[in-house]
């Protein structure tokens, strides 16, 4: 750190609603990701950030000194277009996990470094390591050498990568400043920067399961993102899909995995199989693969039905430490070893409430976790028997709740109880998909 930069100078500019030179933010969050700076000064200076903002410019320069930080992903010898996506959560969001091996055996290369779970939502790496032996804290070397032989990894941020990033998430979490639109754009797109992409497709969720739950508060978070990633060369675009329901029907690793080689063999829940077809399909396009939508459509449903996806997906799991047994089938995943039925109280239609008590039932019955550092349960979680809309009875199954002898049970179902609702009406049932944004 340069004896002539001063951090406060750097927070009181903000503060005061003034514009950040790009130095100014490259010595500040340099400094930081060295250890420089201590945690109270990044914590003020996020603070302004998050009731001040970004304008276009600092928001370049920010994003640029989050990915300078550190190292970047490169993998030599690749000789098919690197893509990767990235969803901002949600309950029951399974999607990467068919996608990867699908791009993969359409001719594309897929370096998904992917996060954990925490509250209401699930994490894809601890989705995947619900397979038995499946490793996914890789270091750059792992992740180049798999992409290169099985066209695709599922890996951990290392520490290495994005490292400004890394310090800055962990801070925001504890100090209530995640929902900044600016801080969101920069901590998800300066990570797939450090891919060495060609193209990128975001999954922007809205609804009651997602961190933004406005339609156009998503589409601010959208723009923002597709127009950063812009000036650093990669192609983007994102797709707003819905997230007050569950997508798919199972929430729980295990549960969740097992949907997932369903959608690899060509069935599974439709919802789960649209939005596959529709990120696959937008990077198809973006990478000159597909002339459009409908037609990349084609191709990732081609390699969904005829076995090539779920093949790939066999192979660079078990490159992973992945047990092949549980790949096979679902024998091999881990199973809770108690189910509970909660049936219909009354007669009339579903319809789902507030969906992070969906997310927050599986995580009382211990499949989610409170702080990084908690243990999860692989085994518990949820599976609906009816879909959002549909007319149920009295006394009709409506939700399995797989739980390991009681524990969370009562919190969990008092916690579904609120989350689910029988209405004399039939709800009104939003569309998957609203639409999608490009660069212009």
């Amino acid at each position: 750190m340069s004896e002539t930069f001063d951090p406060r100078e750097v927070i009181v500019a903000k503060r005061d609603g003034g514009r950040l030179s790009a130095a100014q933010i490259e010595c500040f969050l340099g400094a930081y990701a060295k250890g420089e700076l201590p945690d109270y000064q990044a914590a003020a200076l996020l603070a302004c950030v998050f009731l001040r903002g970004l304008d276009e410019g600092e928001l370049i320069a920010w994003t640029r000194a989050m990915l300078d930080s550190g190292d970047r992903l490169d993998i030599e010898g690749l000789d098919r277009p690197r893509v990767d996506k990235h969803s901002t959560g949600g309950v029951g969001d399974k999607a990467s996990i068919p996608l990867a091996p699908a791009l993969a055996a359409a001719g594309l290369a897929v370096p998904m470094i992917s996060g954990r779970g925490l509250g209401h939502t699930g994490g894809t790496l601890d989705k995947l390591e619900a397979i038995p032996g499946l490793r996914t804290e890789l270091d750059v070397a792992a992740i180049a050498k798999q992409v290169r032989e099985e066209g695709f990894c599922f890996a951990a941020q290392t520490p290495r990568l994005v490292p400004a990033d890394k310090r800055l998430y962990a801070l925001r979490d504890a100090t209530g400043l995640v929902e900044s639109i600016p801080l969101i754009a920069s901590s998800i797109v300066s990570k797939k920067l450090a891919e060495n992409l060609d193209a990128l497709v975001l999954d922007v969720k809205f609804g009651s399961g997602s961190f933004l739950a406005e339609l156009e508060q998503g589409a601010e978070l959208a723009r923002k993102m597709v127009g950063l990633a812009e000036p650093f060369g990669v192609r983007c675009c994102a797709v707003q899909s819905y997230m007050g329901r569950p997508l798919g029907r199972a929430v729980g690793h295990s549960l969740e995995i097992a949907e997932s080689l369903s959608c690899l063999q060509g069935s599974g829940p439709p919802d789960l199989r649209e939005l596959v077809l529709r990120l696959g399909a937008e990077l198809l396009v973006l990478v000159g693969r597909a002339t459009d939508v409908g037609a990349g459509a084609r191709i990732i449903a081609g390699h969904l039905d005829d076995g090539s996806a779920l093949e790939a997906f066999r192979r660079g799991a078990a490159a992973q430490g992945g047990d092949p047994a549980a790949l096979d089938g679902t024998a091999g995943l881990p199973a809770a070893p108690d189910v509970l039925v909660v049936e219909a109280e009354g007669s009339g239609f579903l319809a789902f409430g507030n969906l992070r008590d969906v997310g927050r039932a599986a995580a009382q019955l211990g499949g989610g976790r409170l702080a990084l550092g908690d243990t999860i349960d692989p085994a518990v979680g949820l599976v609906f028997l009816v879909e959002e809309g549909a007319a149920v009875d009295l006394g009709q199954p409506l939700v399995e709740l797989h739980h390991r002898g009681g524990y969370g049970l009562d919190a969990a179902r008092a916690t579904l109880g609120r989350a689910l609702q029988v209405s004399a009406t039939a709800p009104e049932v939003p569309d998957l998909i609203a639409g999608s944004i490009t660069c212009t």
